[in-house]
């Protein structure tokens, strides 16, 4: 599928106005399913349907930078059966949407502890970045077994080994230096970050990244989220004024 992006799908938008990064908090797969009596993997595949439809309006959009929090380090503590059926999806998803990537120059990148994933999906997974690395016009991040505190808390270990050994000087630590040593180094913290299903807290995702990034609850289940809904949240962004701190102009 081949997106043209030479007008704004929707003229109530602003293009110069739109958010750099959208992080979204997918939830509401298993409510989803619940509500129509179906398995809890019946909301997980449904949910990854709505995964290409966002990706898919966002690099229509003019959406630089995505990141969607696919599986986090608590999810682990999930019962091994629906675990398994959840990284089998992911692997299903990353090899089946290579071609749709690549067409589109979306670049593929991951955040988390990787490491902790079968072997099976890192393989997937690192196929596809690297496949994708050169695609320049949207950036797809794909947040798995990521946990912000266990970010943050690396973060501090890998600074703390350095200042041990006197390659910084601890009065010389900033703001942009943790930056560098946190896994979306390379990415603009999120402008906007929204959440499904309702739900009113963070949990555990990108919380050094989000200190002033607006954010928007939807009560809206996972599965059902599409393009629509996400145009009318971006116009709701465009209604608000950032002032990170400062008096209203």
């Amino acid at each position: 599928m081949n997106f043209n992006t030479s007008s704004s799908p929707n003229q109530d938008l602003e293009p110069a106005r739109l958010p750099s990064h959208v992080a979204i908090i997918m939830d509401g797969n298993g409510r989803w399913a619940k509500k129509r009596l179906l398995n809890r993997i019946k909301g997980h595949e449904k949910g990854v349907e709505a995964v290409r439809a966002t990706v898919r309006a966002c690099r229509e959009l003019g959406i630089a930078n995505l990141t969607l929090y696919a599986f986090s380090t608590e999810n682990w503590h999930r019962p091994k059966s629906e675990i398994t059926a959840l990284m089998t999806l992911l692997k299903t998803f990353l090899e089946s949407e290579e071609k749709e990537l690549m067409e589109n120059n979306i670049r593929l990148n991951a955040i988390g502890q990787i490491e902790r994933l079968p072997g099976d999906v890192q393989q997937a997974l690192h196929k596809i970045m690297t496949l994708t690395k050169k695609n320049s016009s949207m950036l797809l991040n794909l947040a798995l077994s990521y946990g912000a505190r266990d970010e943050i808390l690396k973060m501090v270990k890998e600074i703390a080994k350095k200042a041990k050994i006197g390659t910084i000087d601890p009065d010389s630590i900033t703001s942009e230096l943790v930056c560098e040593h946190l896994y979306t180094k390379e990415i603009p913290d999120p402008d906007l970050l929204i959440r499904t299903s309702g739900e009113m807290r963070l949990s555990n995702f990108l919380l050094w990244q989000i200190a002033y990034s607006e954010i928007y609850i939807t009560d809206t289940l996972w599965p059902d989220f599409g393009k629509d809904e996400l145009i009318e949240i971006l116009k709701n962004y465009q209604r608000r004024e950032r002032r990170f701190g400062k008096i209203e102009s």
